[in-house]
């Protein structure tokens, strides 16, 4: 018996150097494009599907891909490869029973069946019992079977890819988190959109940007589990406050003679009013502290940021013309130095 060489790497479209998430991500694509069941009307689908599940049974597990890196190397270039040359040699490969992983020889290249099972069985040759491997990716993602020649477990389970969606939340639920219904738009089973209903539970503190992780709850797996959603938080305007990471900013207006003379003001917060006190003397544009008012938690909250806007009357009274007249004539100050 003469057995081809076969090249995993260029089944799957990957480098000789490509790493396991590389190999994991060529596999996935790969078995979707010619699952049998996708592919009903094409007979050499099925084919290219057992040649994928074979290739991603040795490359994916590290100790198989390095006995076939070095021992595929005598059946390169297309070269026969006669058994019988290897009849005297005995490898251990994984242990007695194999491992976790079982990849039945039936459905799967003579190649893989010498390499994988006579090569590194008990005393290879005719006469030798051979071990089998296997490598059970999961049930049959389509819940049927891909037919008697694909073995009882030579299916795959990939997981569903991640999904992302925005999450709107006002400054009030960021800052205090809790439960929270939504309802996304995801592709339903027939290929139309259909509504789904969600509960999340928001961390306090969370800030524009930051991502909210559901498990299971992406898009569906084939035979897998579904992979995660991802909520990317996106903070709605604020009629008082604006966000500057994690610190929020209030404009605080005030009268002239508040900001000269000092006072204390009632302030809203996210957490409800206190009273502030304005020093004497205060600028406008001057901004005043109140610490861990903003959002985050515990040593990682930020503060309020309270800005002095000083404002002045657009149409003061006579009373009030006669007042700052005579204060304009008693006062040396000079507001520009220029």
């Amino acid at each position: 018996m003469s057995v081809e060489y076969k090249d995993y790497y260029q089944i799957l479209g990957v480098d000789r150097n490509a790493s396991q998430e590389e190999i994991s991500k060529a596999f996935k694509q790969l078995a979707r494009k010619y699952h049998p069941d996708l592919n009903t009307d094409n007979p050499e689908a099925e084919n290219k599907f057992k040649e994928v599940n074979e290739a991603y049974a040795v490359l994916k597990d590290p100790e198989k891909r390095k006995q076939y890196d070095q021992f595929g190397a005598d059946f390169e270039h297309g070269q026969d490869f006669d058994p019988r040359n290897f009849q005297n040699m005995h490898f251990n490969f994984g242990g007695a029973g194999g491992g976790a992983e079982s990849f039945g020889g039936t459905g799967y290249s003579d190649f893989f069946d010498l390499l994988f099972g006579n090569l590194f069985g008990q005393g290879g040759g005719q006469g030798g019992r051979r071990r089998t491997y296997s490598t059970t990716f999961g049930s049959d993602p389509f819940g049927g079977g891909f037919g008697a020649d694909m073995g009882t477990h030579s299916g795959f389970a990939a997981k569903g890819e991640d999904s992302e969606a925005t999450l709107e939340l006002t400054l009030e639920e960021a800052a205090r988190g809790g439960k929270k219904s939504i309802t996304l738009q995801e592709q339903g089973a027939g290929g139309g959109m259909q509504s789904k209903n969600l509960e999340v539970n928001i961390p306090p503190g969370v800030t524009e940007g930051s991502k909210i992780r559901l498990s299971g709850q992406g898009s569906p797996g084939m035979g897998g589990q579904r992979g995660d959603l991802y909520l990317r938080v996106k903070l709605k305007p604020h009629h008082l406050f604006r966000v500057e990471n994690k610190n929020i900013v209030l404009d605080l207006p005030l009268a002239p003679w508040e900001a000269a003379l000092g006072t204390s003001v009632r302030v809203p917060t996210l957490d409800g009013s206190v009273d502030m006190k304005i020093p004497q003397g205060t600028s406008s544009g001057k901004k005043l502290r109140l610490k861990g008012k903003g959002l985050g938690r515990g040593k990682n909250k930020g503060d309020q940021l309270v800005r002095a806007v000083i404002k002045t009357p657009q149409k003061p009274s006579q009373k009030e013309k006669e007042l700052w007249e005579q204060l304009s004539q008693e006062s040396d100050f000079q507001p520009r130095n220029f």
